[in-house]
């Protein structure tokens, strides 16, 4: 199978508590299924001399340079674990539900998978047909589905009831996991898709929640809407969202909404989202492939990831 990394980019550091911003795009989306991210390598922080190289001495040796704790609260005698990572499937058709059955198939084809995070819009209009088709279809997997909301999930502009029905709990919350700890957010302003806001619901549950989580824990956030300022559609408080966060041991936060490979850094944890893996929706960067991530958490801290490519549903 050919493979072929992702390109990436290196900015200098934005404004705000940020110290250092990269992004990554997809090239013109002739590669072949399959094809491995840039990203699936170890998570490295930037050594001292890069940083000097980008003018970030004054972070160099301080609390605020990434590499500081690095891989603090791995436990190494953990053997780790892997777990799929699926964004905007976007069901709307019976046809749907067979694109689904055969995602699901190939899925399962990843031994030894422990969860599959899903990043919203699990369906294209919220109805409650639809969200049930998608929660039986991934069922499948036998293995726990952990789903946060979109904006296409939502029946009316504001009516999410038919979601929190079908998958109740499923909005603001957390789990464990051999060692790391996972927070879905719910991120969304009902069916609103761009120039949003988180709602004070998120944070209320946030400010509840975080003093009791370990912050030394590796620690994966998993919303819908993306939180990297160099990607279209992000909420507008989303700086509120991340500085929750500056004393957790964050090493990856996964988004949907923007249907494009893209990362940027917030201090060492790779923010990203991903093309989305819909029948009825077209990626937002015109590439044609779409997928999934597959993940390996490791007992030492460390997350890789490699982008899967759909092969599409079996022929009935």
């Amino acid at each position: 199978m050919a493979k072929r990394k992702e390109k990436t980019a290196e900015g200098g550091p934005r404004a705000g508590f940020w110290p250092l911003c990269a992004i990554a795009f997809p090239g013109d989306g002739s590669q072949a299924r399959g094809v491995k991210s840039n990203a699936q390598r170890a998570l490295r922080p930037l050594s001292r001399r890069q940083a000097m190289k980008l003018g970030l001495a004054g972070l160099v040796g301080t609390s605020l340079w990434p590499g500081w704790r690095s891989l603090r609260g791995g436990e190494t005698g953990r053997p780790g674990f892997s777990f799929v990572a699926v964004n905007d499937t976007h069901y709307a058709t019976a046809r749907c539900g067979d694109w689904l059955r055969g995602l699901v198939k190939q899925m399962s084809t990843h031994a030894g998978i422990q969860f599959c995070l899903h990043l919203g819009d699990l369906t294209d209009l919220g109805k409650r047909e639809h969200l049930i088709a998608v929660r039986d279809i991934f069922k499948e997997l036998d293995v726990p589905f952990q789903a946060v909301p979109g904006n296409h999930d939502y029946v009316a502009t504001d009516d999410r009831r038919p979601y929190d029905e079908v998958f109740p709990a499923r909005l603001n919350y957390h789990f464990k996991h051999d060692g790391w700890q996972f927070i879905g957010l719910d991120s969304t302003q009902g069916q609103r898709y761009e120039n949003t806001r988180i709602q004070p619901a998120t944070f209320a549950w946030l400010d509840a929640n975080l003093p009791s989580l370990d912050r030394a824990r590796p620690t994966v956030l998993f919303t819908h809407f993306p939180v990297a300022h160099t990607v279209k559609m992000l909420p507008l408080n989303v700086d509120a969202l991340l500085e929750r966060f500056l004393d957790f041991n964050l090493r990856e936060v996964f988004s949907g909404h923007y249907h494009a490979f893209t990362e940027c850094w917030h201090r060492s944890a790779p923010l990203v989202t991903n093309r989305c893996c819909a029948l009825v929706r077209d990626n937002h960067d015109g590439t044609k492939e779409k997928g999934y991530w597959l993940c390996s958490a490791a007992g030492d801290g460390r997350l890789t990831r490699e982008f899967v490519g759909y092969r599409g549903a079996a022929p009935g």
